[in-house]
């Protein structure tokens, strides 16, 4: 094993024990924490890999959400065939929408994914199916441990996903699409379908994450699960942490939610600007993430934050 993975292998040993040495408020804590690194290396694949800003992955999430509540609260069915049926869902509407809005670029594709959970939690409260705007109520089950080796299971794989992305022919094609789409092209990668399997791989792992989350509340409704604020949280930790590399979301997931929660214990309205702070810092000091920081610090010391200044002219 080389040494760059005994860290993290050290880490998910601690991780695995949090059930055995942990209280209940530890492990709920965990959960939440799980799911959101999930869905920020979800958005790694697109956003960090591909150079795509997407603010429509809550859409995704809200699907998978659904497809689980439904399956069980209206057709009585298990638990995992409602998590097959939602991540089902969330990857054919993936291939359908990616089609048409991949090909958009830059603020349009932003845009345009940002109306997509707007709609699409306008659709869900009218459907009899879904509860309406009243939402829909799971069987309740207390077993956060449960859920808790769910949610770090599913974080393993999201992240080993990753990891053969970015030693992949198609991750070297993603980052060419990020570098230069154009010139990505002149060299024989087929942009579109490379974008729209990015796509439909972060849809898949975040509707999966979705899905556990339903059960775990055990309640959903259209506004909690198709909260564009969930898609701010995935940029910021994302971006945080540093883009387009392996475990940089999941480092920016579990810092910032820690800080978050010690912040909204305490002040509610400073946990909520936490995050616009956060963000601005990042983008002006470190814009490549906390991946990035130790490698350029050691070689500029202070001088890496001016550096990123001058270079990004900031």
């Amino acid at each position: 094993m080389k040494w760059r993975w005994i860290v993290p292998a050290f880490a998910l040993a601690a991780l695995v024990a949090v059930p055995w040495l942990g209280d209940e408020v530890l492990i709920q804590f965990g959960i939440s924490a799980l799911l959101i690194a999930v869905l920020a290396q979800s958005w790694n694949i697109l956003g960090g890999f591909t150079g795509y800003v997407s603010f429509g992955n809550s859409v995704f999430y809200g699907l998978g959400a659904y497809g689980t509540a439904i399956a069980m609260a209206q057709w009585h069915q298990s638990f995992w065939l409602g998590l097959v049926l939602g991540a089902a869902v969330a990857v054919a509407l993936a291939a359908l929408l990616g089609w048409p809005i991949l090909r958009l670029r830059g603020p349009y594709f932003a845009i345009v994914t940002l109306g997509l959970s707007a709609a699409m939690s306008a659709l869900i409260a009218n459907l009899d199916i879904a509860g309406k705007n009243i939402g829909l109520i799971l069987p309740l089950t207390r077993n956060d441990t449960m859920f808790y080796e769910l949610s770090l299971g599913l974080l393993a794989a999201a992240t080993l996903t990753v990891a053969w992305i970015a030693r992949s022919r198609f991750g070297m094609g993603l980052i060419a699409i990020r570098e230069d789409e154009d010139a990505a092209a002149t060299i024989g990668v087929d942009a579109t379908r490379y974008k729209l399997a990015a796509l439909m791989l972060a849809a898949f792992f975040t509707a999966l994450a979705g899905g556990i989350h339903a059960y775990w509340i055990t309640f959903i409704d259209p506004a909690g699960s198709f909260d564009t604020t969930l898609d701010v949280r995935m940029v910021i930790m994302t971006m945080f942490g540093g883009p387009g590399t392996v475990f940089g979301p999941v480092i920016g997931a579990f810092i910032l939610s820690a800080i978050y929660e010690i912040l909204a214990n305490g002040i509610s309205t400073a946990a909520a600007l936490f995050f616009a702070v956060v963000i601005m810092l990042a983008v002006i000091f470190m814009p490549k993430g906390l991946m990035d920081l130790g490698g350029g610090f050691r070689s500029l010391g202070w001088r890496y934050f001016l550096a990123n200044m001058r270079r990004y002219r900031l």
